[in-house]
């Protein structure tokens, strides 16, 4: 017979799955700017999932803007290309939202390396240039496609993925995650160092997966500027 102890069962269970399903738990105030860790509300030896609230009386209209995200990236480095990932501990207007923000700087020939989100999926658009976007599935099959400025490109939540400049100009992406804390598992930085031999073999890689998008990229980029001649 059905008795209430099954009904609290299947409720518990429901609850279990939808909590396993959900990103980052939902919000319990309507807003919940993260407190600094100077703030008095924060105790040192306490450990929280996520960060502590401010007073409310103390929030402003300023714990919702941000301009980490206004400026390009130093890329004058092996890769040729910079990433910034915005946290509710840079940014506390995200904290309890469940969204992180990022941005990457990409020169010519710029790339970024095989790399995952552990807890995030992410939305990538992008502002300036043509960029190789891909992913690769658990049964090592890869997805990518060329992007111009205006595209969006989503990457499935602790999928490995990368990107390529493959334009003759500056690129810049903007990107949204879904969790306050996404995390960064970087393949070729953990494993190999930034300017190892190995990386630069990965590097190769990526650069050969994405061959076949650049020449695809310069023919639909010669073909719009001898357009834009005859116009």
């Amino acid at each position: 017979m059905f008795n209430s102890w099954h009904v609290i069962s299947c409720f518990l269970f429901i609850s279990i799955i939808l909590k396993v399903c959900l990103a980052d738990n939902d919000n319990l105030h309507d807003i919940c700017p993260a407190a600094t860790p100077t703030s008095k509300t924060c105790d040192a030896a306490t450990f929280i999932n996520g960060l502590p609230c401010k007073d409310p009386a103390n929030i402003t209209a300023s714990d919702f803007k941000t301009s980490y995200l206004k400026h390009r990236g130093d890329t004058f480095n092996f890769l040729l290309s910079s990433t910034n990932i915005v946290t509710a501990a840079e940014f506390p207007g995200l904290n309890t939202l469940g969204l992180g923000l990022a941005r990457t700087d990409l020169e010519v020939d710029g790339i970024v390396t095989p790399h995952s989100h552990p807890r995030a999926a992410e939305i990538l658009f992008v502002s300036k240039g043509v960029v190789t976007v891909g992913f690769i599935d658990t049964s090592n099959q890869v997805f990518q496609k060329v992007l111009r400025e205006g595209d969006v490109f989503i990457i499935p939540k602790s999928m490995l993925h990368f990107c390529f400049n493959v334009g003759y100009e500056f690129a810049t992406i903007f990107s949204v995650l879904n969790s306050q804390n996404p995390g960064l598992i970087d393949i070729s930085g953990a494993v190999f160092g930034s300017s190892s031999e190995a990386a630069t073999k990965m590097k190769e890689r990526v650069v050969s997966l994405s061959s076949l998008n650049k020449a695809d990229a310069t023919s639909s980029q010669t073909t719009f500027s001898h357009q834009h001649t005859e116009l």
